[in-house]
């Protein structure tokens, strides 16, 4: 049983303590093809000893050949190209490791903005995609910077007053309905990303009350 995973992309590594803190506290560690030699440049100091990934995940184009014959065993290679390596992780981690509570994707931030903006909203395509919710599993992005996730109906939680929260969302119908936000989302239509960003929390708590079932994402601090 490997209750949390942590998926680690090809982008900036994490120098924060939480990240990888979360790498270093995981059941099971999964890197896309591009992050494992990040990731080996950074086992030591993360877990007191160099250690490989439990698999490497990816067409392999970012590594060399030399690379996966030395670590074939650990290899699965995907060779489709509809989806990126963020999202085949994503999706052999659903589909081989039973038992899973909470995902955690690292590293998919911080280097090329495309890349950034790409993997970001891929958080809702999985909403979408699996009924998460359904099956017990929480799905979180963290990097340096943020933590991000997405939801799909009306939600609510503690995280703290004064916490930035910003929300983001493609369905340009949702009306959000906020409590404990200094700025109230009630009017705002998602037309542009801006729309209901740089918000903070006024209170402990936190509600977002969605007018229909959609899909939003969720930023913090």
């Amino acid at each position: 049983m490997h209750k949390t995973v942590v998926i680690i992309c090809d982008g900036r590594f994490p120098k924060s303590e939480y990240p990888r803190y979360l790498i270093g506290n995981a059941d099971f560690v999964v890197c896309c093809d591009g992050a494992m030699q990040k990731f080996l440049r950074n086992s030591e100091a993360i877990f007191g000893e160099k250690r490989l990934p439990d698999v490497v995940v990816g067409d392999m184009d970012s590594l060399s050949p030399a690379l996966r014959k030395k670590y074939n065993d650990i290899i699965v290679q995907i060779d489709e190209q509809e989806h990126n390596d963020q999202t085949k992780a994503f999706r052999w981690v659903l589909e081989n490791i039973e038992g899973i509570e909470q995902i955690y994707i690292l590293g998919a931030t911080g280097e090329r903005e495309d890349h950034t903006i790409g993997n970001i909203s891929l958080l809702m395509e999985y909403a979408r995609m699996y009924d998460l919710a359904g099956m017990g599993i929480n799905v979180e992005m963290v990097s340096d910077h943020a933590t991000i996730f997405a939801v799909t109906d009306t939600f609510e939680m503690d995280c703290g007053e004064g916490r930035r929260v910003s929300i983001f969302s493609p369905d340009n119908s949702l009306r959000i309905k906020s409590e404990g936000l200094e700025w109230p989302t009630d009017d705002v239509v998602f037309d542009n990303w801006w729309k209901a960003t740089l918000n903070k929390a006024s209170q402990d708590h936190i509600r977002l009350e969605f007018n229909h079932k959609s899909i939003a994402l969720i930023m913090m601090d």
